[in-house]
């Protein structure tokens, strides 16, 4: 008989893995609660033609199509099967798809509900979501983003509250990071300066490779680019920028002197900047003008977290855009967002041994199974138990001592309560510790009162 699989890029998450994973997004959830942000959830599938065109070309070959239910084939034509055009088929027989991320659904989400939706609107939202992908470590077909977003307000005092966010989670998580901070502007005001506004993607590319390339790297991939030598010699200073925070930002500021929407980058980090150094942070933050992300999207500041003491790419991004809704007819709404990702945290606190001991949520006290009128006096013990929140289980089957026992090993269970002719007549238990071995006779009370402790 064939082994059943999983799709390639998928996984099963065992009782374990499923503790340390809720660890995570509790976490998460808990600290987007702090800060106002409600939760909203959207279908899996979204029609197609809310989700095609929205990720560029590679973007819409990596989609997921369902396939229409039903006699899917009865409109197509012989001539269009004979064609094999997959391209065209998949347009007649697909009318829906699974969501690649959870921004464009969200955008989907805002202009249908823009009546009910009390602006700014701060949401989040955990789910999974798809993508075609050739799978490899760290990258899966099926996997979750935790993203939270703030709508309608332009104001830089979200993104502060964002930075904030973000260094909470990593503080109660235990995991030290570098926050990294940049603003798309003074990535247009570089490119503007320097001559070659339309290389503005080349360059930030080349430049996001300085830590992997080196320098010289960086400058030959800019050449390779049709960057001219004049703006090569320009870029030197800022590629190289070192110093504090407020040092980078005076240098940058010299540079783009002349340049009316770099000097607007300028402002909108150094706000940024300062009312984030008044409040304090835990984790360092640190203004990286290497840092491009996904640069089509994003229109205002950018971040990226990078764990410190593990290897490991971006574990947390975002950044502001400016036009989130208008790809469904409704422009003019300004946003800014984060998203944690998931998977690589859950990397990182395994790698570092970070999982609190104590979130383990197993069973605490086992009942020992006897036969029929123990167990009934089990039952009513066990449910005084559950009603004072001890978790509780009862062993079903009437097996041999040795085999409950390991039962109770197997589950790291740490208490058994065992139920004999004795216990009946006293109406008690002998609670046995399962580490210790230690035994005592207790009432049901002082069984609570044990939990209690």
């Amino acid at each position: 008989m064939n082994k059943p699989s999983i799709p390639k890029g998928t996984r099963d998450f065992s009782p374990e893995e499923m503790v340390k994973r809720n660890y995570i997004f509790d976490t998460i959830k808990q600290v987007y609660a702090l800060y106002g942000f409600q939760q909203i959830e959207t279908p899996s599938m979204e029609t197609l033609s809310t989700l095609m065109g929205k990720y560029g070309e590679e973007g819409d070959k990596l989609l997921f199509k369902v396939l229409n239910s039903g006699d899917y084939l009865n409109k197509i034509t012989d001539e269009e099967l004979s064609e094999r055009n997959s391209l065209h088929l998949a347009a007649k027989l697909c009318e829906k798809g699974l969501r690649y991320d959870l921004t464009v659904p969200f955008a989907r989400y805002v202009v249908m509900h823009r009546d009910e939706l009390q602006l700014p609107f701060k949401r989040y939202q955990i789910q999974p979501v798809w993508r075609a992908d050739r799978p490899q470590k760290g990258r899966y077909r099926e996997f979750y983003q935790c993203d939270a977003d703030i709508v309608g307000s332009d104001s830089l005092l979200n993104e502060v509250e964002l930075m904030q966010i973000v260094d909470t989670v990593f503080t109660k998580l235990g995991i030290r990071v570098q926050i990294k901070i940049n603003n798309r502007k003074i990535l247009s005001g570089i490119a503007e300066v320097v001559g070659e506004a339309d290389k503005i993607v080349d360059i930030t590319v080349a430049i996001d490779k300085l830590d992997k390339i080196g320098l010289d790297g960086v400058n030959a991939e800019l050449k390779e680019d049709g960057v001219s030598d004049d703006a090569i010699e320009k870029l030197q200073p800022i590629i190289s920028l070192s110093g504090s925070n407020e040092d980078k930002l005076k240098t940058i500021e010299q540079l783009l002197a002349t340049s009316e929407i770099g000097m607007k980058g300028i402002e909108e980090t150094r706000f940024i900047l300062s009312q984030l150094q008044a409040v304090g942070l835990n984790n360092e933050l640190q203004l990286d003008l290497t840092l491009a992300r996904g640069l089509n999207y994003y229109t205002g500041a950018i971040f990226e977290v990078k764990a410190l003491d593990t290897p490991m790419g971006s574990i947390t991004g975002g950044g502001r855009y400016d036009n989130l809704t208008g790809i469904f007819g409704m422009p003019g709404l300004s946003g800014v967002g984060i998203s944690f990702g998931a998977d690589r945290i859950y990397d990182v606190l395994n790698a570092l041994d970070l999982y609190p001991k104590e979130t383990a949520i197993g069973t605490q006290i086992l009942f020992v199974n006897f036969g029929e009128k123990e167990i009934s006096f089990g039952q009513k013990i066990a449910k005084q138990l559950r009603a004072a929140n001890v978790r509780t289980e009862i062993y079903p089957d009437k097996a041999k001592m040795k085999k409950q026992m390991s039962y109770a090993n197997a589950k790291h269970i740490p208490f058994v309560a065992i139920i004999g002719e004795d216990e009946l007549n006293q109406n008690k238990v002998t609670l046995k510790n399962m580490e210790s071995g230690e035994q005592e006779q207790l009432t049901a009370e002082e069984v609570i009162a044990k939990f209690a402790k």
